[in-house]
């Protein structure tokens, strides 16, 4: 069993340290082929730059005491950005992502079966979320009932930027979100 608080205790100040935040940990697979993924943000984005700059300073952690014991046995670390379209977990996920488009799967209850709606997320507090769906109705769910994750939708603008050929000199391609 992996110890992901602990995990996200020690790595948060060493992330913080390199102006990042640690969006996510998350281990998934077994024996051999287990991956422990760990997700850092910044406001405007990340490049490969800080993904290194991260993997460097994660990696000796995760290695020495007291984490060596938290992550036992063999893993691959996974060191990336949470993506445009990406999962929110904890309340603080769906605090930043108020006025984000955002896809939610509401788990099913005895009266109803699972179901998934759209829209845009409102208010979140410690208990749950409120959400404008697409029709124009409101839900309140809690965390614990709904798996969401944001939702990336191109502007007219980006469309027709991504259309145009770069020439040979420069490129579209300013930053890329792994």
């Amino acid at each position: 069993m992996v110890d992901v608080d602990t995990i996200v205790r020690i790595l948060t100040p060493a992330v913080a340290e390199l102006g990042l935040d640690l969006y996510d940990v998350d281990v998934s697979g077994s024996g051999r082929a287990r991956v422990l993924r760990v997700l850092i943000d910044r406001e405007g984005g990340i490049d490969l730059e800080a993904i290194a700059d991260a993997t460097q300073a994660i990696s000796p952690l995760l290695d020495a005491p007291p984490l060596d014991s938290a992550v036992s046995g063999p893993y691959a670390l996974e060191v990336s950005s949470p993506g445009l379209e990406r999962p929110l977990r904890t309340p603080a996920h769906y605090a930043r992502a108020v006025g984000q488009t955002v896809s939610v799967k509401i788990r099913a209850h005895d009266d109803q079966g699972a179901r998934r709606v759209r829209g845009t997320i409102v208010a979140a507090d410690d208990a749950g979320f409120e959400l404008t769906l697409d029709d124009g109705s409101t839900e309140r769910l809690g965390y614990d009932d709904a798996k969401t994750r944001t939702v990336f939708e191109w502007g007219k603008e980006l469309k027709r930027e991504s259309s145009k050929k770069p020439n040979s000199q420069t490129s579209q391609r300013e930053s890329v979100r792994p």
